[in-house]
């Protein structure tokens, strides 16, 4: 499922599809960790059972184990993958 609109500057929708809500919530709090997020919120991944999670992360106020990597990613390329 897409988005309506595109998140504001600074931010990244991110969708979680794992076997399990354990997994899933575990990758979500990897990320809480790094960055200030919105709720999670959490949906059946499909009829055979799963989980899919999607919040939205801030990366304009990353916490220190993002901060390095964002700032070589941001001058490494326009789209954000090094070259």
């Amino acid at each position: 499922m897409q988005p309506k609109e595109n998140p504001p500057d600074g931010h990244a929708d991110v969708r979680i599809i794992a076997a399990s809500p354990e997994v899933a919530r575990r990758v979500a709090e990897v990320l809480r960790h790094c960055f200030a997020t919105t709720e999670q919120r959490s949906y059946p991944a499909d009829a055979a059972g799963g989980t899919r999670l999607q919040l939205t992360v801030d990366t304009t106020s990353a916490a220190e184990p993002a901060r390095p990597w964002l700032e070589t990613s941001r001058s490494s390329g326009k789209d954000g993958r090094r070259k």
